[in-house]
């Protein structure tokens, strides 16, 4: 087995320790990036002719039947081993002692001038650090490892029979500095560096045994069942999509089987020896249940595979309240200490490994659950998880997305309901302030001395000063906000500085909470580009909102994806399929394919009523009144359960008013979708549709019912759906619609037409809620049912062009021809 390893990832693994840090999620990474290169220039400056910079090392290593290589770069290297000057050790340092006791290296006080003829070689580790270097006892086991690797390197490599190492802290904040060295003999180093392979070489042995046994089950693995109409034409299109390294973009019915028709490649492909690791990313927690089984099926076939289900931090945590304080929870407080052994345990032992499953080992050993899914991770063959984990800049999973040196992985992105996918990235990559907050937050540390408050006033003045500029529209685009950017990053600082110094605050959680968002708002500013928006606005509440919207996440999305080999964006609705390709990918390289249903078009009936309009300036009592009567027709025509979509609950409650359980013909159960409804209560929506009573279901488009539920056979027999789904007019749909409007007449290419910018911020996002709430109906090869599409632009052009193909056969209806439609439709049809 060949491995390539970084010194730094190597130690950070093998001599983790201690507590999880409530506040460890607030780095701002270029703005970390940039501070510790400057103290690192500071101090390498200073230090004199002798003083090598940034040495790159290099080692090979067999072991067993592995050929490791472990690279790194040196911050500074002293040799002045060739000097004739004769070289004394100083009676200050401890030789030989090891990295658990840190305490015993020589202790350099601030200040203190470092006579560099004292030892002839010499590694330093140079650490920015926001700690405060007075409490600082001894330096960390961790950065001890890492420049005792550095050191073994270059002793071997210059065969010295001693070197010195010096970790150097400086605090990033203040430019403070404190100095620790060490003297070790070589035979130390050897034996040390020989313990830490050893360790490094039970995980290989644990990762290659299991890649031997998975691939050897893969090769005669076979597809699981008979190909479904379409399935294996989908699956044929995955595997050559991951082969050439490319995306692709799948439009496919219900009831083909996607996920094994995406699955099933991608795992045939892990024994070419292309694929590393299979995401399986998803909107909504419970579409993990159906890639789940569908790998449990291919292991109850023989199949060797790990893989691990990720569940939000606030749902696996064991204790009563969420709070990441080591004070507080005793997961978090020396979760490093016991992370490994329940981790190697865990994989040991383990192929599907859900909530319930880390739970149990998290308890065992009494460390984090979440933060032990994570590391799972990286040893699973498949990880099923939310879109953030992969998107998301606050979420993402740092293991994969953030390597050094952005070196891609063999990472395929299987993304489910990718249709999705548009709005979550959206939000992902935007970010906003309150000015309100600057007040709050003030309040609360003022009593904790003036620095923090000071500069959270000066932010509040700057936001302040954009309040006064607020139209009576009440929102504004801004060119840029570089003044209150720098004041911003300032602050960040003070609040970093705060945190390290009040540790156990009663209004920490608070402040932690500021501070994250804070750093989210600087991290999204790093990443504008063309495809932002920059604008106030005064909110509906009275506060002042700062917001960096994302208008097109393509780019952002992109950058995440050529972090992997190939990507399958794949839904039922995903049209129209351009519309999608630009907002997720926008790659002319990528390919899309189109899946026709293999459902008989003559078991379901579309029927468009052009007498309906839900235009907004156009609604009233009358139009109503006519709504209502189209329901009443189709539950009539035949006994059974319905479901009604609706825009908006205001028009679920005047149409739901008029409803007479005693107006059908038959007894049936009125049930609405209310908001903000709980699991239980969702659960007994649904309960209803498998009781014995006929049900008549109002719901919202676009809402928790419009998809995602199977209901199958006389579950459901027709699907109302009233309106285009239009998404309301708000601040951002209009900045949308401004922006696409504008990149047409910026372009002159003819790329957007005239009404690109209303379909893009309305027509687009609404018709897909139409075909998710209207492929509740045809599930299976013998479902039957109805879709009554209400609205007069149902049958306009602009609309029909965009229905699926197996669309072409709907009908258009009136009132007074729509009992007779559906009574034509349901004569003969089977029970």
């Amino acid at each position: 087995m060949d491995i390539r390893i970084s010194v730094r990832s190597l130690v950070e693994f093998i001599f983790r320790s201690g507590d999880i840090s409530d506040s460890s999620n607030g780095t701002l990474p270029v703005e970390a990036m940039n501070a510790g290169s400057r103290v690192h220039r500071k101090l390498q400056k200073r230090a004199g002719s002798y003083y090598s910079s940034e040495v790159p090392l290099r080692m090979d290593v067999e072991e067993h039947a592995h050929h490791i290589t472990i690279e790194g770069r040196a911050d500074g290297i002293i040799d002045k081993s060739e000097n004739e000057e004769s070289v004394d050790e100083p009676e200050a340092y401890i030789t030989d002692a090891g990295i658990d006791d840190p305490g015993h290296f020589a202790d350099m006080a601030e200040g203190y001038e470092v006579d560099y003829t004292d030892g002839s070689v010499m590694i330093d580790e140079i650490k920015g650090v926001y700690a405060n270097l007075d409490d600082m006892d001894g330096p960390k086991k961790v950065h001890i490892a890492q420049a005792m690797c550095y050191a073994y390197i270059y002793a071997s490599e210059n065969e010295l029979d001693g070197i010195d190492v010096r970790i150097s802290y400086v605090n990033l904040e203040s430019e403070k500095e404190k100095f620790f060295r060490r003297h070790y003999t070589f035979a130390y180093l050897k034996e040390w560096f020989d313990e830490m392979m050893a360790q490094l070489v039970m995980w290989l042995d644990l990762v290659e045994a299991h890649k031997v046994a998975r691939d050897a089950s893969i090769l005669d693995m076979e597809f699981p069942f008979e190909y479904r109409k379409g399935q294996k034409e989908m699956a044929l299109y995955v595997y050559r999509a991951i082969e050439k390294e490319k995306h692709l973009y799948v439009q496919a019915p219900t009831g083909i089987g996607k996920t094994m028709a995406a699955i099933y490649p991608t795992v045939k492909s892990f024994a070419q020896g292309q694929v590393t690791k299979l995401f399986y990313l998803t909107a909504k927690t419970i579409a993990h249940t159906v890639a789940r089984d569908a790998i449990q099926l291919l292991m109850d076939r023989g199949l060797r595979f790990v893989t691990v289900i990720l569940t939000a931090k606030e749902k696996i945590c064991l204790q009563d309240d969420m709070e990441c304080n080591p004070a507080v929870c005793p997961y978090a407080a020396g979760h490093f200490d016991r992370v490994n052994a329940a981790l190697y345990d865990i994989v040991s032992h383990e192929s599907m490994i859900d909530r319930e499953k880390v739970s149990e080992y998290a308890a065992k050993y009494k460390v984090c659950p979440f933060e032990l899914s994570l590391d799972v991770s990286l040893f699973a063959d498949a990880v099923l998880c939310d879109y953030n984990y992969v998107f998301d800049p606050r979420a993402s999973l740092k293991r994969f997305f953030a390597n050094e040196g952005g070196r891609e992985g063999g990472y395929v992105f299987l993304v489910d309901e990718a249709h999705n996918l548009v709005d979550r990235a959206s939000s992902m990559y935007s970010a906003q302030l309150i000015k309100e907050d600057f007040l709050e937050i003030r309040k609360l540390v003022l009593k904790y001395g003036g620095r923090l408050a000071r500069h959270l006033g000066s932010c509040n003045k700057e936001l302040l000063a954009l309040k006064k500029d607020v139209p009576d529209e009440g929102y504004r685009v801004l060119s840029g906000i570089a003044g209150l950017h720098l004041k911003l990053l300032s602050l960040h600082d003070a609040l970093k500085a705060f945190l390290e110094e009040h540790k156990n605050i009663d209004e920490r959680s608070r402040i932690l909470d500021f501070y994250f968002n804070l750093t989210s708002f600087l991290n999204i500013a790093e990443m504008m580009d063309e495809n932002y928006v920059i604008y106030d606005e005064l909110i509906g509440d009275g506060r002042f909102m700062l917001k960096l919207y994302c208008v097109k996440p393509a780019a952002n999305i992109r950058a995440c994806l050529d972090k992997g080999l190939a990507t399958v964006f794949f839904s039922a609705t995903i049209l129209p399929v351009r519309y999608y390709m630009e907002m997720l990918s926008d790659c002319p390289e990528d390919q899309a394919i189109y899946i026709p249903s293999p459902f008989d078009r003559e078991n379901r009936r579309i029927l468009i009523a052009n007498d309906v309009t839900t235009r907004y300036t156009k609604r009233n009592a009358d139009q109503y009144s006519n709504i209502y009567r189209y329901i009443e027709s189709a539950v009539k025509s035949r006994k059974g359960n319905y479901m009604v979509f609706f825009p908006s609950y205001a028009m679920l409650e005047q149409t739901g008013n008029l409803i007479d359980e005693n107006a059908f013909g038959y007894d049936i159960r009125v049930i609405r979708q209310e908001p903000y409804m709980s699991e239980s209560d969702r659960e007994d929506f649904l309960a209803a549709f498998d009781s014995d009573e006929n049900v008549l279901a109002l719901c919202i488009m676009g809402g928790i019912f419009s998809e995602g539920i199977d209901l199958t056979g006389d579950k459901l027999v027709g699907a109302i759906v009233v309106g285009p789904g239009l998404p309301q007019v708000c601040t951002e749909r209009k900045l949308m619609m401004d922006y696409f409007d504008s990149r047409k007449s910026a372009s002159g290419d003819g790329r957007y037409s005239d009404s690109d910018g209303f379909r893009y911020a309305y027509q687009y996002p609404g018709v897909n809620k139409v075909f998710q709430a209207a492929g509740r109906v045809i599930r299976t090869e013998s479902d039957q049912g109805i879709i009554l599409l209400l609205d007069e632009r149902f049958s306009s052009r602009r609309y029909t062009e965009l229905f699926p193909v197996e669309w072409s056969d709907y009908q258009v209806c009136r009132r007074n021809t729509v009992d007779r439609m559906l009574e034509d439709f349901w004569s003969g049809k089977s029970k």
